[in-house]
């Protein structure tokens, strides 16, 4: 027994040494390039109609590739005669925009009960909108599934693609609020963002590197450490200074402990921060959409 023990305490020490995930590092300069971007012309949404108050649309991001979504407003836009605040909402790994908007897809409950978030807002006066992520909803790729992408990151150590996902994802954001901000009936200096688990992630990220959200609301964001820096919201936690962040934890999450979501609630930098810790798994219980009401 003592040489099987030895044999496979050799086998993992070769396995990892060979493809077991390495802590690095970026400076901040690092970090914002990563996230930057540029166009070679204004951002235009092609918009399908759905109903008077509710249109599909996609865009070209900043390397050409076709970004779809959904935004729906209070009122018929025609009607809206001041300015009015903005959610944008970022789903969960394996999601899709569509959960935003749907209590089900495809016979299968949204059991984060973002739905239930959009119709919050909606009734408050937000116009809400959120994108599928890169590999994700209509822009899944046939040769590169998200089981390849997180099967090769924590088995292959093969983490730009999984970190190119979310970077490109962020980036998509921020192409999405150029548009955004130049709508007369949308409020450019009242953009919220909310995300659940890869969403949270995201929206810490997006927050974190683009001034243009003031407020965001993190739902479980999954712990990332400096194996994948450049996507690990406590990197560009200094850009969070001035954002309002209310962060959901559970107590028994998968995904991130305790003592690694107090490190990240700890660890923002803004006065104007809380934290809602729930004794649940990653799947928080449904009703903590309640909790979300006076930040919206």
């Amino acid at each position: 027994m003592l040489t099987i023990g030895v044999v496979v305490a050799g086998v993992a020490a070769l396995w990892y040494g060979v493809f077991g995930l390495k802590p690095y590092s970026l400076s901040a300069e690092e970090l914002s390039a990563r996230y930057a971007y540029s166009m070679k012309q204004q951002v235009q949404l092609e918009l399908k109609e759905l109903t008077p108050q509710s249109f599909e649309f996609t865009y070209q991001s900043f390397d050409g590739v076709t970004v779809n979504g959904r935004i729906s407003y209070p009122l018929d836009p025609k009607a809206i005669r001041s300015p009015v605040p903005v959610l944008i909402g970022a789903h969960a790994m394996g999601r899709s925009q569509i959960r935003w908007w749907q209590d089900s897809f495809k016979d299968r409950a949204t059991f984060e009960q973002t739905d239930k978030i959009t119709a919050m807002a909606l009734a408050k006066g937000y116009a809400v909108v959120a994108i599928d992520a890169r590999h994700h909803g209509l822009r899944k790729d046939p040769n590169l599934s998200i089981v390849d992408i997180i099967d090769n990151l924590h088995w292959w150590g093969e983490r730009e693609p999984y970190e190119t996902m979310l970077v490109d994802t962020v980036r998509d954001h921020r192409v999405l609020l150029d548009w955004l901000v130049k709508q007369p009936m949308l409020d450019k200096n009242n953009i919220k963002l909310a995300g659940y688990s890869m969403g949270a992630q995201i929206s810490l990220l997006l927050a974190g590197v683009d001034s243009r959200i003031q407020s965001v609301a993190a739902i479980v964001p999954p712990h990332m450490n400096s194996t994948t820096a450049a996507v690990a919201p406590l990197n560009v936690i200094a850009g969070l200074a001035d954002n309002q962040v209310w962060l959901f934890t559970a107590d028994d999450d998968e995904y991130a402990s305790i003592k690694q979501n107090q490190q990240l609630f700890d660890a923002l930098p803004n006065a104007d921060k809380k934290l809602f810790r729930f004794d649940s798994g990653h799947l928080l219980p449904a009703d903590y959409v309640t909790k979300l009401e006076p930040w919206l």
